[in-house]
């Protein structure tokens, strides 16, 4: 996985942010606060985070197949976060109930391409997007470790985003995949990529 700092002043509290599959920086760069920020993606390995013990608070933000990854991620560490919210996301990321229905999953592998890739954006973010570089090869390998890895232990979160306009995972599946939650969800007229929503993580979080 890949761990990048996009903001880093010396605050006392830092995000975390596990991204989706493809996402970039500038996905949640607009996100103000008072927050230093580490954005981390690639979910092929699930390698180490830097030592985050100096930040008084610790928050995590997953999204997407970000969640499962965390899920799994945690698996033999100790929690460092303070606080974790998921957005858009499941710990079952292939499912048919509770996740992205294994079908739609394995068309999506199949007929990976720039093209298709920068179709899915579209519909992730609820309108065009400007095109970014594609590595199919890395892609469809990701997909292939997130499908592999399956669903991840149960992780209690602290706050549950739901987008009612999500084209990727669809809005039926997270409400039942976080049924043994409901308490801590909040659902938005939000598309897959909701991060629009908000001006800055405190919001979120």
């Amino acid at each position: 996985m890949e761990a990048i700092w996009l903001r880093r002043d010396g605050a006392a509290r830092v995000v975390v942010f596990f991204a989706g599959w493809g996402a970039e920086p500038s996905d949640v760069a607009r996100l103000g606060g008072t927050y230093d920020v580490l954005f981390v993606r690639d979910w092929r390995v699930l390698g180490d985070l830097p030592d985050l013990s100096a930040y008084a608070e610790r928050l995590l933000v997953a999204w997407s197949f970000g969640v499962a990854a965390y899920g799994h991620w945690q698996v033999g560490r100790s929690d460092p976060f303070t606080r974790k919210v998921a957005v858009n996301g499941t710990l079952a990321p292939v499912d048919r109930e509770r996740g992205i229905p294994p079908k739609v999953f394995a068309m999506t592998l199949a007929g990976l391409s720039e093209e298709s890739f920068h179709a899915f954006l579209a519909r992730s973010h609820g309108a065009d997007q400007p095109r970014r570089a594609v590595d199919v090869a890395a892609m469809t390998a990701e997909l292939e470790s997130v499908r592999d890895r399956g669903p991840a232990p149960e992780v209690r979160f602290d706050n549950i985003w739901i987008g009612t306009a999500d084209r990727i995972i669809p809005t039926a599946n997270q409400r039942r995949a976080w049924e043994g939650q409901a308490d801590r969800i909040t659902e938005i007229d939000a598309a897959h990529a909701p991060f629009a929503h908000w001006s800055d993580w405190e919001a979120l979080s």
